[in-house]
């Protein structure tokens, strides 16, 4: 039995495993754009912290945002190779298809970047994409993917490893579950009212089919 039609995942830290080279780009783009990069910050603490709080660390002049994100992603396409999907997630993917699922990726990242980690192999894994969010526009990008979807909120499990993510999806009023396996430490995601935590494939995959 299916507990959701649609599930929607975010794709840096949630499918891909690319926290090493978002420290490579992050450091290389404050060198450019003259906010704190990876090394000069607390990493440990940032882990911890919601996107406004990291921010607010980096130094990141609120106006620079979109400027910033678009070279952080040129940056990302020229170090893809070394981007992975996570282990298992695959199967994830291939498992919900073969159930009839539909599957989304809402991100912050380019679709030629996450179409380049998939892989043409994989690309007819996913029904939908909302790629190029802005750091906190994802709630756009979620609402045309369930649209196009033709499935009710109440269908829709969003599953991402931010506090943003969750946010997103509770002002949506969709169901959450955060991945333990991401950017953001799990402590802080699990202790976010209504937030599903996900320690594992199988986990992940027990809470779209019964």
């Amino acid at each position: 039995m299916l507990k959701y039609k649609l599930v929607i995942f975010d794709f840096d830290g949630t499918l891909a495993d690319s926290f090493a080279t978002f420290l490579e780009v992050w450091e290389v783009a404050a060198g450019r754009h003259g906010f704190r990069g990876a090394s000069q910050c607390d990493l440990q603490r940032l882990r911890g912290c919601g996107a406004r709080e990291i921010i607010a660390e980096t130094g990141v002049p609120w106006w620079k945002l979109p400027l910033v994100a678009r070279h952080m992603q040129e940056l990302m396409r020229e170090r893809i190779a070394g981007v992975g999907l996570f282990d298992g997630i695959e199967t994830v993917l291939r498992t919900l298809k073969a159930e009839g699922v539909q599957v989304a990726i809402v991100t912050s990242n380019s679709r030629a970047n996450v179409e380049l980690v998939l892989g043409a192999g994989r690309l007819g894994l996913i029904d939908h994409f909302g790629c190029g969010a802005s750091l906190f526009g994802k709630r756009p990008k979620t609402r045309a993917v369930i649209k196009a979807a033709g499935v009710s909120p109440a269908d829709v499990l969003c599953v991402g490893d931010e506090i943003r993510d969750a946010e997103a999806a509770d002002e949506l009023g969709l169901d959450f579950a955060a991945v333990s396996w991401g950017y953001t430490y799990p402590e802080q995601l699990e202790g976010l009212p209504g937030v599903k935590m996900c320690r594992s494939a199988d986990e992940l995959l027990s809470l779209v089919i019964a």
